[in-house]
Formats: structure tokens, sequence, C-alpha cells
């Protein structure tokens, strides 16, 4: 059985893959891609398979078929609007649950945000209309996002009298400790020109019919990276959010680092093309 075989049934999502670009499509367009409890586990089962089957993950381009592993993820949605937040009956349900239950339907919620946040391929929102409470954390978690003039961002918990305290990490470490707290005490949406300004977004095209293009643009560029570096970068980055030791031992660590990584198939690969002025194997063809 080839490894891109049987991914997960889904109903609520929808998920594409093109050689090594995997893309999830949010397809509750009538309830403007609100996150049910559906939708969250099927986008848990879809991020988990797509991780597993990734060329960082598997330190490898391709499986013993020749099958591309993955390196990108894009998500978008289907419709006028990208994500909407909290399906409101979910949350109205939550008002008659247990703590325990909410607590559950929480660490449901959090698994979503971190299996996106720490997915190993390069990971890419596109954007447009409005990204509310959980549709702002779906777009914290990812490496680069494109969004059109018209999308408005919110952490919108506090208008319901709650806090975002589950994406709370995720758009803390997007944004920074003054501009997340204004943004929650605030609630209310903000433009793309702000969204761009503050770093919420990378890139601003003027409708949806741009995102496609703009989304070609920054994977192109991504797959003349090499793969496992693009995993490994998120390795790194989170030693250094959470390192308590002395500086003297980051710098060691950031050494042991570099020495994994040029002693790697990939490190070497990537100096011996440099060297014989050839482009590395995990170069696209069309780029050669």
């Amino acid at each position: 059985m080839a490894i891109m075989d049987n991914p997960p049934t889904t109903r609520l999502i929808r998920l594409d893959i093109d050689g090594p670009r995997a893309t999830i499509t949010l397809a509750r367009s009538e309830k403007f891609n609100a996150l049910n409890a559906g939708m969250i586990q099927e986008l848990i089962d879809v991020l988990e398979w797509t991780a597993v089957r990734s060329a960082g993950r598997q330190d490898a381009l391709q499986d013993e078929n020749g099958t591309p592993y993955l390196r990108t993820l894009t998500i978008s949605g289907e419709g006028r609007h990208f994500c909407a937040g909290a399906d409101i009956n979910m949350m109205r349900d939550a008002g008659a649950n247990t703590p325990e239950e909410n607590r559950a339907d929480s660490k449901r919620l959090d698994r979503l945000f971190n299996g996106l946040w720490a997915h190993p391929c390069f990971t890419v929102a596109a954007a447009q209309g409005v990204a509310l409470g959980g549709g702002a954390g779906l777009i914290s978690c990812c490496d680069y996002v494109v969004g059109t003039t018209n999308l408005r961002i919110a952490l919108s918990e506090g208008k319901l009298g709650i806090l975002p305290a589950v994406i709370g990490p995720y758009v803390y470490r997007r944004l920074g400790s003054a501009t997340f707290r204004r943004l929650a005490m605030q609630a209310s949406r903000i433009q793309s020109d702000e969204a761009l300004r503050i770093g919420f977004i990378e890139r601003i095209v003027p409708d949806v019919d741009g995102l496609g293009a703009a989304v070609d643009a920054i994977i192109d560029e991504v797959l003349t990276t090499g793969p496992s570096a693009v995993t490994l970068a998120k390795e790194l980055t989170l030693g250094f959010d959470r390192w308590t030791d002395s500086d003297e031992a980051l710098r060691d660590w950031t050494l042991d680092f570099t020495s994994r990584m040029r002693g790697s198939n990939e490190g070497q690969e990537g100096l011996s093309s440099f060297l014989e002025k050839r482009p590395p194997n995990w170069k696209p063809d069309e780029e050669n």
C-alpha cells in the first residue's frame, strides 16, 4: 500500500493532494466555515495524516513507489468567508456542559491549533472575508498568510464575555505581548492593512481571484528550500522560545544543531550541489 493511500474520510472539509502540495478547504460555506465539533475532528485527523507523510518528517523526498512526500500545506475557506470562528450552536451547548466536558472540548480545539502550528510542512493560509475567534487562531498557526483587502480579523471572544485563551499562545507568538493584549481587550475587527502592519498576515491581494497566484508564489519559493530545513526551522524556533538555560548553553546548543544539519543527508546534498554548481535534488525540475 502506498503511503498516500487511505486519507481520512471527511464531510466538512476537503483534502487535495498535488505532488508535494496538500490543500485543506473548509467546506461549510453556508455557515461561513464556522468550526463545529465535526469539522474540528476532521481537521485534526487530516493534519495528523499529512504530518506523518511530510518530507521533513520522513527525511526523504518520496516513498519507495516514487510518490512525493508532502512539503507544503495550504488551508483555505470555501465561499465568502475564511472562518467565522466557533459554531454558535457549539458555543450555546457549552453553557450546559459540565466543566469536565468543556475542558475536553477545549483540549480537542487545542489539539487542532497545535497540530497546525507544529506541522512539519510549510503552512499557508489563504483568507478572505472574516477570520474571527478560532478563524484568527487558524491563521495565527500558519507560517505565511495571504489575505484579501476585504479580510477582517478579530479576537472576538471578548464580545461574548470570554477570552481567546486556547488560541492565545499561537496568536501571542505571532503578534507579541502588547498587540495580543490589545486585540483581546478590543475584541473588534481589524482591517487587512492593520493586519499586515502588525504581522497577522504577510501579503494582501485585491480579491479572492488573487489568492491562488499569491499562494503559488510563496510555495514555489519554499520548494527551493530543503524540506528537512523547513521542518527543523520550527524545532530551532521552539528551542529559542523555550530556552531557560544560560547564554553559553544556548550557543553550544546552536553549534550542535548546526553540526547535525551539516552532517545530514540533506545538508550534504545542499553543500555538494553548491560546490558542484548544480541544483540540489529537492529543487523542482522546472527550477533546475
